[in-house]
């Protein structure tokens, strides 16, 4: 398990009985959790002074119990900075379990030695975007909402990144994808983060187990000759994470070469000591060159795989932090 323990402004201080409780800088929220299956005994005062809660409808969706919660405010990982904004369907607009992977973007792009161009996909609210610009990459951020787009570049602003490298679309990934190959563009690194279902902005319908495959092949077609990396994130729990991680690498690592990993993605839960699966991830390394594919494959998973292609063997968190 990849496990983002880098935070000092988030914190899953208790988890259990179907929800957690998290600490969002100075703000206190519980929110549902279908991981966290088992008994907690809310011994931890933040169950019972939490700034807000949300909770889900027997007939669907739900609601935000709030008592005293700004509309947004701001958190810092590290040297990057994101708003937060509680909003419908439990989430903040952050998914604080992403750090693992953006330290390991950010890593990838200060020491390739080279001008790097990502293209993020499925972008959200672009904490992906904000870190590799940070890193000193030119990003090109995709997403089909709009709000979402507007989000995100309030995240580089508030990152001191306005002026960065970072081309903004609105768009259906796809579509966008494929003019990109009209238009000869490729880029070093590829960040996917698609959704189970979705509608683009023309109404296009996305299923991730019908679209999935034919999205990943058509997006091998825009990776540069050198591809540093590529992430692909799911937080499906339909499919095991072997099948997304044989599609990446049946896709790219066969005739790219570099490493393929995948594993799960977590939290550290500060009551507990436990992790708290979040979600997979897989990757995709290369070294800039174009060797067979060699090392080990491994996974280790309850809910996705975290997939991701790369050159070198990467140490295996346990599934239980010694901290």
């Amino acid at each position: 398990m990849w496990i983002a323990d880098g935070w000092k402004d988030y914190e899953l201080l208790d988890c259990g009985g179907g929800e957690k409780l998290e600490r969002w800088g100075q703000q206190i929220l519980v929110r549902p959790d279908p991981q966290a299956i088992w008994e907690t005994d809310h011994r931890h005062p933040g169950w019972r002074q939490a700034n807000a809660r949300y909770s889900r409808s027997s007939t669907g969706g739900g609601h935000w119990d709030k008592r005293k919660l700004p509309e947004q405010w701001a958190i810092g990982y590290k040297d990057l900075r994101f708003q937060v904004k509680p909003m419908n369907f439990k989430h903040t607009g952050l998914f604080p379990e992403q750090a693992a992977n953006w330290d390991f973007a950010m890593e990838k792009i200060r020491n390739a030695g080279r001008p790097i161009r990502v293209l993020n996909l499925f972008a959200y609210t672009g904490g992906a975007t904000v870190a590799c610009a940070a890193a000193g990459a030119s990003v090109c951020h995709v997403d089909a909402a709009k709000g979402m787009v507007a989000w995100a570049k309030e995240n580089a602003k508030v990152s001191g990144l306005s002026e960065a490298p970072i081309r903004w679309i609105v768009d259906d990934c796809a579509k966008f994808v494929e003019r990109e190959i009209r238009r000869g563009k490729t880029y070093d690194a590829i960040i996917m983060d698609p959704p189970s279902y979705g509608r683009g902005p023309g109404g296009e319908v996305w299923k991730l187990e019908d679209n999935l495959y034919p999205f990943v092949k058509l997006c091998a077609r825009v990776l540069s000759d050198k591809p540093l990396f590529v992430i692909l994130n799911s937080y499906t729990t339909g499919l095991a994470p072997s099948v997304l991680g044989y599609i990446l690498q049946m896709l790219i690592g066969k005739e790219r070469g570099g490493k393929v990993t995948w594993d799960e993605l977590g939290l550290p839960c500060s009551e507990s000591g436990m992790a708290l699966p979040c979600g997979a991830t897989r990757r995709r390394r290369g070294d800039g060159k174009s060797p067979p594919l060699c090392g080990r494959w491994s996974w280790r998973s309850r809910r996705g795989a975290l997939w991701r292609f790369w050159a070198t063997t990467a140490p295996v968190n346990p599934l239980w932090p010694s901290t």
